[in-house]
């Protein structure tokens, strides 16, 4: 997709019909649009996503007035007063032009109608046509809804790409662009189909298959409902998480309750952290036990081996320094090495003969100097193992330890605020018991519930079988009966694709992001993205991975290392043909204030990455924001460059400029 220009009349602070911003593309592919705080920033930003999506960023306030202000005021009574926005883009070697229009009216109270999208398409003769396409199934088509978030954006709120509550959100959209998406529903298509088949055959099948069917569809149904309620506790989980995290910001409000809240905050964080690398040090162990474990019980083996080849050398059968193919031939060619003949009957004959039993077999000696190095390095790894399931251990229980002392420290906190002579702070530790409790029984509910989802999808598998394996009577039994078997095996060989191609594409995201993370940031922190897309990030100067508490500045950089490593990465593997997500290979972005509470060093890195991760890039900058090392960084890749002049009503305003190439440009 390749964002061509973008017009806008009365929407919002812009009065009238603007001049078309035309922006840019190929080598230079940066377009800087200057603007004061309220100048319309936020607005021009608002004004793709409204046209393409009919959606808004979180800080753009006031969705439902649209229309400008003057406008309406002007305006006759009963007089519309047009709002619209028009987008043109190109893509796959065809331009469109998508405009959004909506209307109000003064009529006392102002009134807003809904939104009228027209999808225009240029034809091979250059003249526009409305498409005969619906507008949402080109631009889902080119860059769904779910992922417009990516590209289209507030800097200075990007970190919500790792916030808790949008977690879930971010992986589907992730697994979209991935092409995840499209064999999640490919898997639900191939299981309707399978269910329309087993109706099919439990129309036509006898007594004993009916039974059998109808107790599969009774366990697939339980599987059903309980997947649903896992869904409802993942919300509500989150929502209690939010009560949480509510309760501790008010507590951290009130005197007396501010430092011990300061120190709950900063002890949950060391005991997520110890959990985590509780989690870790088990994980290393099992591994260690399912792949050398078996080392330590091969000893009376290895032992009884080098019994075996010690007995062959000392009757000289391994090895004897003479081949029997060697021998063989002597006794063909019926003449020894020195020369002499070797007739049968002969008594030379029968010496060279009798070597033939003493000679050892090629391959017995080549595999038992092969199982000989194997043997060695089986006694090496044993005590190797010994040493690692030491360590372990002696992490786990470290860890233990020490979460064993943070859980005491925080219940002696919360004794103190349960106890505390304010009463608000008291309540709000009773309601914070609540909570905890509350989020302590969902989970342990949500662990037995997937215990339960694994018996059941055991049950349905262990049916399923017994469905194939029942006689058929009639042959448009057996001829259905096939079917479900054959949608049966595509499930799961389709599940396996899904399961191994996005942990081949996650991991390979994941690098990336670790790569542009660590360009931009002078931490030693690294970017890690779990089998749910969950962003975090984690230290490991010690040797073990810990969680970090990351700032807001690091949590922007995180997201936007994140956006970058998604697109740069997607490009490559659509290039590739590997992916089954959007058709494209080609992604605009358009930021708002993207290095708003940065630090210098942070603002150059990412000005200096950021053109080079993106197609085209469209920036929206305050004079502040574009100061010195963003506009040295970036001056090289811009192609074009507009200032937002706001006119303002206040005659005494202080006006403003902004220098550009050694001309002074209005900016109030």
């Amino acid at each position: 997709m390749k964002l061509m220009s973008i017009r806008l009349c009365n929407f919002r602070q812009f009065y009238g019909k603007t001049p078309e911003i035309v922006l840019a593309w190929g080598e230079r592919n940066t377009t800087i649009i200057h603007g004061n705080n309220g100048a319309g920033k936020t607005t021009l930003l608002n004004a793709f996503t409204w046209v393409l999506y009919e959606k808004f960023t979180p800080a753009f306030t006031s969705i439902d007035k649209l229309v400008n202000k003057r406008a309406i005021t002007e305006a006759q009574p009963g007089q519309p007063v047009e709002c619209w926005v028009e987008v043109a883009f190109e893509h796959d070697s065809k331009r469109y032009r998508f405009k959004r229009l909506c209307r109000a009216y003064n009529n006392g109270d102002i009134e807003h109608g809904k939104s009228e999208l027209y999808p225009y398409v240029a034809g091979d003769d250059g003249r526009w046509a409305l498409s005969q396409q619906l507008a949402e199934d080109i631009i889902g088509r080119i860059l769904p809804e779910t992922l417009y978030q990516y590209f289209f954006f507030d800097g200075e709120r990007i970190e919500r790409i790792v916030r808790y509550d949008k977690k879930a959100e971010i992986a589907e959209a992730t697994k979209e662009l991935l092409g995840i998406k499209v064999l999640d529903r490919s898997l639900d298509h191939l299981k309707y189909a399978k269910k329309m088949l087993e109706d099919e055959l439990k129309a036509i099948g006898d007594s004993e298959t009916r039974k059998l069917l109808r107790e599969q569809e009774e366990l697939e149904q339980e599987s059903d409902n309980l997947l649903r309620h896992q869904d409802e506790i993942s919300n509500e989980l989150i929502n209690q998480e939010e009560v949480k995290k509510a309760i501790g910001d008010r507590l951290l409000e009130l005197s007396g309750a501010e430092e011990l809240q300061h120190l709950r905050d900063e002890l949950e964080q060391q005991q997520k952290s110890i959990r985590e690398q509780l989690k870790q040090a088990k994980n290393t162990l099992k591994r260690a036990i399912s792949t050398r474990g078996y080392t330590v019980l091969l000893s009376d083996v290895t032992v009884e081996f080098r019994s075996i080849i010690d007995g062959l050398r000392e009757r000289g059968e391994l090895p004897t320094g003479i081949k029997r193919q060697f021998v063989g031939d002597l006794l063909n060619q019926e003449r020894c090495i020195c020369g002499a003949e070797l007739l049968e009957g002969t008594h030379a004959h029968h010496l060279v003969q009798s070597w033939m039993d003493k000679a050892g077999s090629s391959d017995v000696e080549e595999t038992a100097i092969r199982m000989g190095a194997q043997v060695d390095e089986i006694d090496k790894q044993a005590p190797e193992f010994w040493q690692e399931v030491d360590r372990q251990q002696a992490n786990i229980n470290q860890w233990r330890t020490e979460v064993s002392r943070i859980e005491n420290q925080l219940d002696d906190i919360k004794e103190k605020l349960r106890t505390y002579p304010n009463e608000d702070i008291q309540q709000l530790q009773l309601r914070l018991d609540t909570t905890e409790q509350s989020i302590r029984e969902l989970i342990l509910e949500q662990g037995a519930n997937r215990q339960k989802l694994d018996n059941l999808a055991a049950e349905v598998e262990a049916k399923v079988k017994q469905i194939a394996k029942h006689k058929m009577n009639e042959e448009k039994q057996a001829l259905v009966q096939r079917r479900i078997t054959a949608t049966q095996d595509a499930i799961e060989r389709l599940t396996q694709v899904k399961t191994r191609l996005e942990y081949h594409f996650r991991l390979l995201l994941e690098k990336r992001v670790q790569e542009i993370f660590s360009q931009i940031s002078f931490t030693p922190y690294i970017p890690k993205l779990s089998d749910k897309y969950e962003l975090t990030l984690i230290e490991n100067t010690s040797g073990q991975e810990a969680a970090v508490a990351a700032s807001t500045g690091e949590n922007q950089i995180l997201s936007l290392s994140f956006i970058g490593g998604i697109i740069d990465r997607v490009r490559e593997w659509s290039d590739n043909k590997m992916l089954m997500g959007p058709d494209s290979s080609t992604f605009p972005v358009v930021m708002d204030s993207p290095f708003g509470s940065l630090d210098v060093i942070y603002r150059r890195q990412i000005a200096r990455i950021i053109p080079k991760l993106a197609n085209q890039l469209v920036v929206l900058v305050t004079k502040t924001q574009w100061r010195g090392e963003v506009a040295q960084e970036i001056q090289n890749c811009i192609g074009r460059e507009y200032v937002l002049a706001y006119n303002s009503p206040k005659p005494d305003c202080e006006e403003d400029v902004i220098e550009i190439g050694g001309d002074r440009y209005p900016l109030v």
